[in-house]
């Protein structure tokens, strides 16, 4: 795995912060947020793509891109396929990766930089491979020379868990050995933070911003936007064991189903999360009782914490009061297209280490909240995680959940 993230720009340090409890929320330092209503942001510190990449290369490509790159090669490291990719079939190597959005803050530049101008038409040549949202796939591809299955996933906030989903997939249909899966968005740009903001989509706790991601809380006031990218090594086991890999977890199920509801609100039963859970295990062809931990959706919005909790005790029923939940959006912010590749990152931890990240800034509880459920508010937890479903829902009505178990030979 490789992750690069608000509270940890490796994986390591990602690790750390999620055990800590550590908050990612800080003003915002990558423009003038003066005049808007939302000043913060979690974003990625410390970030200099020219000490990670050839500083020409990192010019071509977007800060969405760069995530990606430095990311995915952390990862490559972390599987050890770096010292022995001229051994492998690169033809049976693919990638897919997410972005919700794209190169966001290239567009934003470059239609500024038109609309201040004489009106000619004077744009980058980089501009349309630096924006779109498939460009961090292939650039993997070709930094690595992975000639498998190629494409990005674009389904909202639940881009990058339809990416794992569909590696798994592939994998188990025999068309690929490995894949590259995961995640990548870097919008803390005006654009976002505007058009956010004109939907009252965001916190406008500027106050308090690095307690402003509240999920659960009874006085949460919408997300927080985040940035970064997660890379997962996706392989078969009979070929991750020839080779001796190291082994987190393994992915057994997955699911995808449509609100049909509202372009942006859940359904307020939940119904859409309820049935993609319960598709996931049926995928994974487990019972709830197998079930110790959801890494939830969680984004700290008035109507989606509710709808989620309900749909939680729809599939688990009293089984649910035996759960640890938790949202590690607390603590990251809301990363849209990357959300489900970093949490299923966290939830990967929690199964292998057997520890829960918790829920951060709780300090209210919710009375539309069932007061029984182990929301893991404020600190970490220890305890035996068999297995782990992870949920990302996007605007749109589009839901996704991933399950993951411990490994055992």
């Amino acid at each position: 795995m490789g992750a690069i993230t608000p509270i940890g720009n490796t994986l390591a340090a990602y690790r750390e912060g999620l055990q800590k409890g550590k908050s990612g929320a800080a003003p915002i330092t990558l423009f003038d947020a003066g005049l808007f209503k939302t000043q913060f942001a979690c974003e990625v510190k410390d970030f200099d793509p020219d000490a990670l990449m050839d500083k020409r290369e990192a010019q071509r490509i977007d800060r969405f891109t760069q995530f990606a790159l430095v990311s995915a090669d952390e990862a490559v490291k972390d599987a050890g396929l770096d010292v022995i990719l001229e051994q492998l079939n690169q033809d049976r190597i693919g990638v897919i990766f997410s972005s919700g959005i794209g190169g966001l803050r290239t567009l934003e530049k470059e239609i500024s930089d038109f609309a201040l101008g004489d009106g000619t038409p004077r744009y980058n040549p980089f501009m349309i491979p630096k924006m779109i949202s498939d460009i961090a796939a292939g650039q993997i591809s070709m930094k690595y020379g992975f000639r498998g299955i190629n494409y990005c996933t674009v389904s909202a906030c639940a881009s990058s868990t339809h990416a794992l989903m569909n590696a798994f997939d592939y994998i188990r249909l025999g068309r690929n050995d490995i894949i590259l899966a995961g995640g990548s968005e870097a919008s803390v740009a005006k654009t976002a933070i505007g058009g956010f903001n004109s939907m009252k989509a965001l916190s406008t706790r500027n106050d308090d911003c690095s307690t402003a991601s509240r999920p659960f809380d009874k006085d949460r006031d919408g997300f927080v936007l985040g940035e970064g990218a997660a890379t997962l090594v996706l392989e078969e086991y009979e070929h991750a064991k020839k080779r001796g890999a190291k082994i987190y977890a393994e992915v057994v199920g997955g699911g995808a189903t449509a609100d049909a509801y509202h372009i942006t609100a859940p359904h307020p039963e939940g119904l859409g999360a309820k049935n993609v859970m319960l598709m996931a295990l049926a995928d994974a062809g487990m019972n709830p009782d197998e079930i110790d931990y959801v890494n939830v959706h969680g984004t700290s919005t008035p109507l989606g914490d509710i709808a989620e909790t309900k749909a939680i005790q729809a599939v688990f029923g009293e089984q649910a009061y035996k759960l640890n939940i938790s949202s590690t959006k607390s603590m990251t912010g809301h990363l849209l297209g990357a959300a489900g590749a970093i949490e299923a990152v966290a939830s990967i931890f929690a199964v292998y280490d057997q520890l829960i990240p918790p829920t951060i800034n709780h300090f209210t509880d919710d009375p539309d909240i069932d007061p029984k459920l182990n929301l893991t508010f404020n600190q970490a937890q220890e305890r035996k995680v068999r297995a782990v479903i992870s949920n990302t829902f996007g605007f749109g009505g589009h839901n996704a959940s991933l399950i993951v178990k411990r490994f055992a030979e």
